[in-house]
Formats: structure tokens, sequence, C-alpha cells
């Protein structure tokens, strides 16, 4: 039996997590996925510097948050596995930290397993589910079973919102998830924004609504939007390269990120 025996990846398709992979320099996608991976790198050549400062800056926050003291993460649209994983990193610090994955593509599936190697003292799990669905996500037993949501969690939105358009419900998903979360918890989020690079986003979204997929770049004000009621972490609603920078990282100009980052705390 093959890794995808069985699974119907719609391999003629484009899909966004595996046009992430390729941005990544991952081996995870298919014709379809690279053929409108170069289009949006003709639109837009600094797509995969941006796609690298997302990916650091999921290793930043997990590390600013694993060393506050959580040691509990959710990560919504978790995408292909790409290592370090969000569950590396923080057991990395602490080794009891419990991780849920979220995502509905069946090719995470099927490498679901690599996000599973929890450390002995820790736990992960994964959960098939649909982030438009908060209710349906909440009654799964594998979240429940790995989390106590009366304890605080980090909640990860990285790179996915953008993929979720208003009338989709975007901001009331969240407001969802936000409730159940005890305090102290933490919401995290990356966004792709036209603020920066407003012709060349303008570009992206094209590409992508093209693809069958709908992407909704935001404002900074409609992105600290998600926030609301919650207290931001310094700096702030910021690009993403500029969220607590390590000085070990390349450089990345804000522009060429073409998104904003925040962690904000439940009071």
């Amino acid at each position: 039996m093959g890794l995808y025996d069985g699974v119907d990846l719609q391999l003629n398709v484009p899909h966004s997590a595996r046009m992430y992979d390729y941005f990544l320099g991952g081996f995870t996608n298919f014709a379809a996925d690279r053929e409108a991976a170069g289009r949006v790198l003709a639109s837009a050549s600094w797509v995969r510097d941006a796609a690298r400062a997302n990916r650091a800056f999921m290793r930043r926050s997990t590390r600013v948050l694993a060393r506050a003291g959580i040691d509990q993460f959710l990560d919504i649209g978790t995408g292909i596995p790409t290592s370090p994983n969000l569950h590396e990193v923080a057991q990395g610090i602490r080794p009891g930290a419990r991780v849920v994955y979220v995502d509905n593509d069946p090719i995470v599936l099927t490498h679901a397993q690599a996000l599973l190697t929890s450390t002995p003292e820790g736990r992960t799990a994964y959960v098939e589910a649909d982030a438009t669905d908060p209710a349906g996500l909440l009654a799964e037993g594998g979240l429940r079973e790995t989390i106590d949501l009366t304890r605080p969690v980090a909640l990860s939105f990285n790179a996915l919102l953008h993929f979720v358009p208003d009338e989709a419900g975007a901001y009331g998903l969240v407001e969802r998830l936000k409730s159940v979360l005890a305090p102290g918890s933490a919401l995290v989020m990356t966004h792709i924004t036209p603020d920066f690079a407003p012709e060349e986003v303008g570009r992206i979204v094209g590409v992508y609504q093209a693809a069958g997929t709908p992407l909704r770049a935001r404002t900074r004000v409609e992105i600290a939007r998600f926030f609301e009621g919650w207290t931001l972490l310094d700096p702030g609603v910021v690009p993403i390269p500029h969220w607590r920078p390590d000085p070990d990282e390349p450089p990345v100009p804000a522009a060429d990120a073409a998104g904003y980052a925040a962690v904000a705390l439940r009071p």
C-alpha cells in the first residue's frame, strides 16, 4: 500500500497547503500545485520569503508562550508537516506540552503520523475537522482527550484565516473558539494584507480564486478586530518579521512578508 492509496488528493486541482509546501521548498506537491505556485511567484517574487517569515514567526511565538508557562497548543490549519513542527518547538521547552493539530486536507491526514511524535511526557493528536465549523471541532474526542480547556491554551491561526472570507464567518468562528478558552490563553495569528504591496497581493488573490480557493487579504484594522477583548502582547499587530525578531534569522523586509502577526492573551 502506498502513502496516498485510497486518498482522493485531486491532483489536477491546486491546493493551498501543497502550494505553501512548495514555497517552503518541500516535496509534498504536484504539477497543478507547482503551476499555480509559479503564477503566484510571477506575480510576487517575494512569496517564498513570506512563507519562511510566517514559519519563523510560528517558532518564535511558540517559544515565547512556552517560556511563559503555556503547555497546551491548538493549531488550526496545520498544513503539511515541516520540521520543526509546533510540538517539537513547544516540547523542546516544555517536554510535557500537549498539542492538537487540526486540518481537513486529506494530504495532511496522510502525513499526520509525523505530527504525533510526542515526547514521552507530552502528547500530540491530529483532528480532522473544518475550521469553519467550530462547534464540530470542539466536539471532537481527540481534542477533548488531549487538551484541558479549563487551563490556558494557545490557539493558533497561522496563515489560515485569509482563506476564510467574511461571508464564511471568519470573525464568528474565532470568537466561538476564544469564548471556550480559559483566562491566560493566547490567540496567535498571521494573516496576509494588502497594506504593503496592494497590486501584487491583488494578483495573488486572483491566482488563488482562479484555482477555486477563496483568499481574503485584510488590512491591519481588520486583522486587529480578531483580537478584540484580549490583551495584545508587545509589539502588537505588526509586520510578521517585526514580531520579536530573532537576530539569528535572515532579515525579511515587511513588504516582502505581506502580512501581519500578533499574539494576545485572554484576561
